[in-house]
């Protein structure tokens, strides 16, 4: 694939042609320091892949990604990047992959892999299904519902499907996705998660907290005002008096 790289830091694209040089489904067109610098190479040199910073003077790795998205064709886009919280906003952006810096060479493999994965199987004809971007409920126009997240873990990105989400919990600026006995920290607010979450999948039940709704068992009220949700695991999830309604409506009262 016909690949452009994009960084402001020379040793990075350094770097990143010695990883890519090992990459026989690789070819490496051009680089470029900016954003601005990018968009143009790409209308010049027509690559397929492009390796994307995220961090830029004046036009960033987003802008950039978005102004991509409205070409025809569009390039694939992966992120290459030190910041593991734009990983949302990212896939928002339709990107194959978001790996972080520095780039273990197997990491950036995987990568292509899917890359060269979408790329296939939008030549036939296909209609490409991301293999690391968010998939979208069937139900649901192409921007409204993320079915997956990719979430920091340790040096790499983990995927965790919407629908193994059992709870989310608010930290302040971030939110905990709890599947099973795993958990996983995120920096993205409730609120913007609860505008993206399908809501006949998922309800919130406090300011703080969204459940998966198939996993409530049911509703209980403790006769002093002050009603809970009984999730899957035993536990008692109390009700926010704003969220009480909905909750109650979901349970046909």
């Amino acid at each position: 694939m016909r690949t452009l790289i994009v960084d402001d830091e020379p040793l990075a694209i350094e770097r990143m042609q010695i990883l890519c040089a090992r990459i026989p489904a690789l070819q490496i067109v051009g680089t470029a320091a900016d954003g601005a610098a990018a968009l143009r190479l790409v209308e010049a040199l027509s690559p397929q892949l492009v390796l994307l910073d995220m961090t830029m003077p004046e036009l960033d790795g987003l802008g950039v990604a978005r102004a991509l998205g409205r070409q025809n064709p569009k390039p694939m886009v992966i992120f290459v990047t030190a910041h593991d919280h734009f990983a949302v906003e990212a896939f928002d952006c339709d990107a194959v992959d978001y790996v972080l810096k520095p780039v273990a060479q197997d990491r950036l493999e995987r990568a292509v892999e899917r890359a060269v994965a979408r790329h296939a199987a939008a030549s036939s004809d296909l209609a490409p299904v991301p293999a690391s971007a968010p998939a979208l409920a069937p139900s649901a126009s192409p921007s409204q519902w993320i079915e997956e997240f990719w979430v920091p873990h340790r040096s790499e990105l983990v995927r965790v499907a919407a629908g193994d989400i059992d709870r989310i919990d608010a930290e302040r600026d971030y939110v905990r996705l709890h599947v099973g006995q795993r958990s996983y920290l995120m920096l993205h607010t409730i609120q913007r998660l609860e505008d993206r979450l399908d809501p006949a999948r998922f309800i919130r039940l406090h300011r703080s907290t969204i459940v998966r709704r198939d996993r409530i068992q049911g509703l209980r009220h403790d006769g002093l005002g002050v009603w809970s949700a009984e999730l899957a695991d035993g536990t008692l999830q109390r009700i926010g008096r704003t969220y009480l309604a909905k909750a109650k409506a979901m349970a046909g009262r």
